[in-house]
């Protein structure tokens, strides 16, 4: 007997664990069709909505503007112009880079003898807007018309506006900021439901009491189990990668660089999920109230990680609840890898806040943990 255990080797207990793990997985090749097919028919559907409807201009302000000033209001009479307000240059410039804003205006106003003001504007926009700012052009000359009408009825030139100043930089196309969320919104679900329910099964069919029985470590268990779950994951997420690079242009600015620091990225979060997956299982007394909990952690990330649209139209304290979710980390370090060119040294911010989900998930999983 003692013999036996020596030559137990928890190596081929675990591969034998994570093979089983994958030909329950694979045993159903609908779920499996779904799982890879379902983000990429998200992706194309948020993709269309994204070039739909009617057009918004959203100007930034080199330098502040009274909002009594005239032609502050003649701007806010414009259909579809939003002035956004930044206290941080550096975002105003990112959000310029990606398309985010339309055009930052500098304006000068200076007060004639007669008290009435006259106006020099300079436009600067790039070519990632070049879909809004050219329409914006017109919109101004007009504001421009109607301010010189209301001042003086000779037509007297108030309101002078320089030659667009147009940058050329990287597009910044729609589907640079969907992936990523799509990415991010098909692991959470999907690990999540995956985990639970397949570890909750194998509790109450009391297959883990018997692997708990046998000579094979504790860990290796839920290492077979976990590991597969991981990899079919990450296999839905390389062929989404490849479908949106390939067919809808999505930039992975460091070619196979970059596709390998957003699968480190994903392996991360693949892990802390795992680990909230095992908790949700535990905790529960019957398979019903799985989808509750995993819907209660889940749908407020989705809603409020940048997943469909960015964090910035929450107002400023929604915000900062918005940065400490772990799926803002993942959608933001994604976005930093792929269309910015950063490495995953410069994302050490989200690294970081990431570990500390886990950590404390983990922390918790190893008091709630249950194998019957």
């Amino acid at each position: 007997m003692e013999q036996q255990k020596r030559s137990y080797s928890q190596t081929r207990a675990l591969l034998a664990i994570t093979k089983a793990s994958f030909k329950a997985i694979f045993a159903n090749p609908a779920s499996i069709f779904f799982s890879l097919m379902f983000p990429i028919i998200f992706v194309l559907i948020f993709g269309a909505f994204g070039s739909g409807g009617g057009i918004t201009y959203r100007i930034a302000l080199e330098k502040p503007l009274d909002t009594t000033d005239f032609f502050y209001k003649g701007l806010l009479r414009v259909p579809g112009v939003k002035i956004i307000h930044y206290a941080d240059t550096i975002q105003r410039r990112k959000d310029l880079i990606k398309g985010r804003l339309t055009a930052i205006l500098d304006i000068d106003r200076v007060m004639d003898s007669t008290d009435k003001p006259h106006y020099q504007v300079k436009v600067r926009s790039t070519t990632a807007s070049a879909n809004t700012v050219f329409t914006f052009m017109p919109a101004l000359d007009l504001v421009k018309l109607q301010l010189e009408k209301a001042l003086n009825d000779n037509y007297v030139n108030y309101v002078e506006i320089g030659e667009l100043q147009m940058e050329t930089v990287r597009r910044y196309r729609q589907i640079d900021f969907i992936l990523p969320g799509q990415l991010g919104f098909s692991i959470l679900f999907s690990t999540l439901f995956g985990i639970a329910f397949t570890f909750y099964g194998l509790r109450e069919q009391l297959v883990l009491k018997r692997f708990y029985a046998s000579p094979i470590n504790k860990l290796n268990i839920l290492l077979g189990i976990g590991v597969s779950r991981l990899f079919f994951q990450l296999l839905s997420v390389i062929v989404l990668l490849l479908f949106g690079h390939f067919a809808l242009n999505f930039t992975l600015q460091n070619g196979v660089l970059t596709f390998f620091e957003i699968i480190f990225m994903t392996i991360e979060m693949l892990f802390l999920l795992m680990g909230v997956g095992l908790i949700f299982s535990s905790i529960v007394k019957s398979d019903t109230s799985i989808p509750l909990l995993i819907n209660l952690f889940g749908f407020p990330q989705m809603m409020l990680s940048g997943t469909f649209f960015p964090i910035e139209v929450f107002p400023k304290w929604l915000q900062e609840i918005c940065r400490i979710l772990p799926l803002t980390q993942y959608n933001d370090a994604v976005r930093k890898i792929s269309f910015e060119g950063l490495h995953i040294t410069d994302c050490l911010k989200e690294i970081g806040i990431m570990g500390a989900w886990i950590a404390v998930t983990y922390i918790i999983l190893s008091r709630v943990l249950k194998w019957e």
